[in-house]
């Protein structure tokens, strides 16, 4: 439903994107990647909001540029949080259904606002909205055609975590109708519970692909680094290297500022982070030390995508 190949951007001297090619077919996809990765860019030339320096990009089998006709048949949430501020959701909603030719705008809006948990009934404007529910309004304009490919840009950004669970149940039944959704976002929680294929942006190139499980995998030949506050560092950093848990240790030097005085830290790399949880217990029992706090440094999507695009060690000699 999304064709991209060798598809490149660039503004003056800088490259958005660069050589990404890619299909993307019913169901959802997550485009995965850190602030400033290019995902905005590649989703707006999807949209025919830009056209590519280099490259060709079909959706539903024509170009998006070139073809206002495709506009009806592609729902599109930006980032950007630009709404007639004076409308009530439901004017918003139906101006929305009005510009795509919908019969009855007015009903086709009550309906959307539902999707995403709003009221329709709800007279105030736009302006008095909260961060989460102009997202959910967006979603809602972006749907109320019901369109065959969905793109959606950082859409839970502000939302409680109640409401970013509808909204990725919704996306899951979207994808489940057969249609194309494609969402963009940032946080390694919300793509893993998407439950879908992934496209990893770093640095405006496609950096890897595959489902939520095969990018993790990718970390797993890469030490793991947890931070472990304790009352005895020595004797509990010892007992992990013994335990054979911990690949490497380096107590953390405490600042004299900080008013932290229960406890040091002790920096820990591991390949095995699930054999670490099983030991870590024991070796602290084992060390008399009491185990404080346990914070992972670098379970997060910027480490994964530092992981990806390192360049890759000499072979030894």
């Amino acid at each position: 439903m999304i064709q991209v190949a060798g598809v490149s951007r660039w503004f003056g001297d800088v490259v958005a994107v660069s050589d990404v090619s890619f299909d993307v077919g019913p169901g959802v996809t997550a485009l995965l990647g850190p602030n400033g990765a290019g995902k905005s860019t590649l989703l707006r030339l999807l949209c025919g909001l830009t056209t590519p320096s280099q490259g060709t990009v079909r959706v539903l089998g024509a170009n998006p540029r070139g073809d206002p006709s495709l506009y009806r048949r592609i729902g599109l949430v930006p980032q950007q949080e630009a709404v007639f501020e004076r409308l009530t959701g439901l004017a918003f909603v139906a101006l929305a259904a009005e510009l795509h030719g919908l019969p009855s705008p007015e009903t086709a809006a009550e309906g959307a606002l539902r999707l995403v948990d709003l009221d329709p009934g709800d007279r105030r404007p736009l302006s008095t909205y909260s961060k989460g529910m102009r997202q959910r309004v967006k979603v809602a304009q972006a749907l109320v055609h019901e369109p065959e490919v969905v793109v959606l840009d950082e859409p839970l950004e502000g939302l409680d975590p109640r409401q970013r669970l509808h909204l990725i149940d919704l996306f899951r039944t979207l994808g489940a109708e057969g249609r194309c959704v494609l969402v963009s976002s940032h946080v390694l929680d919300e793509v893993e519970r998407f439950g879908s294929r992934v496209l990893v942006m770093a640095q405006g190139r496609l950096a890897a692909e595959g489902d939520f499980h095969d990018i993790r995998e990718l970390m797993d030949d890469r030490p793991h680094r947890l931070r472990l506050r304790t009352d005895r560092p020595h004797a509990l950093a010892g007992a992990l290297v013994a335990s054979g848990a911990a690949t490497a240790v380096r107590l953390e030097v405490q600042d004299p500022q900080s008013d932290r005085t229960t406890g040091s830290g002790v920096l820990v790399d591991t390949v095995d982070v699930a054999a670490f949880r099983a030991t870590v217990a024991g070796a602290a029992q084992q060390a008399g030390a009491r185990l404080l706090e346990l914070t992972p440094l670098d379970d997060d999507l910027e480490s994964v995508f530092r992981y990806l695009v390192a360049p890759v060690p000499p072979e030894p000699r």
